[in-house]
């Protein structure tokens, strides 16, 4: 699932900028806002997918999209 593989990215790439935002670093804490933003839109994507998954599977059928990679 492609949103899934975004959210990990997003969080991984965000890790520095933590690191740099807990040690002062005001520019990389701005970064690390927008990112959490981001994740957690990400985030919601995911839910909205597998609320979708679900939903075909109980109505019988596969949606677009469903691949597990």
């Amino acid at each position: 699932m492609e949103e899934y593989e975004k959210l990990k990215k997003l969080v991984d790439d965000a890790a520095d900028d933590v690191f740099k935002a807990v040690g002062g670093n005001k520019a990389a804490g701005t970064r690390v806002r927008k990112t959490m933003q981001d994740i957690r839109n990400t985030a919601q994507a995911v839910r909205q997918k597998i609320l979708d998954l679900r939903k075909a599977e109980e109505q019988g059928a596969k949606p677009a999209g469903a691949d597990h990679g």
